[in-house]
């Protein structure tokens, strides 16, 4: 077995054993409330923090760049409660506009 196999096999079987770990330690009883709630917001935080890391670093260094202008548009058209695909849209128009004039 080659080692990228072996690394697929590895992870599979840790994913698997962590998966099976939740259900296995709770026996089908019910979550706290302020358990339930935390899980909740942990999926935006991560996502949240996924967009910026990706947004504005690079190489460990903060970068303001046509990406910038992107997102405080998509931002804007968020908070003024644009349609999804007008959101998407603005943030598009915004970046290649800021990257042509760059």
């Amino acid at each position: 077995m080659s080692p990228v196999w072996a690394t697929i096999v590895v992870l599979a079987v840790a994913t698997a054993a962590i998966k099976a770990a939740g259900p296995l330690t709770l026996g089908g009883r019910a979550l706290p409330a302020p358990v339930l709630l935390v899980i909740s917001l942990l999926a935006p935080a991560l996502l949240a923090a996924l967009v910026v890391t990706q947004t504005f670093a690079e190489d460990g260094e903060l970068v303001l760049d046509a990406r910038a202008a992107g997102v405080a548009a998509a931002a804007i058209a968020l908070v003024v409660r644009a349609p999804l695909l007008v959101t998407i849209l603005a943030a598009a128009v915004v970046t290649a506009g800021v990257r042509a004039l760059g």
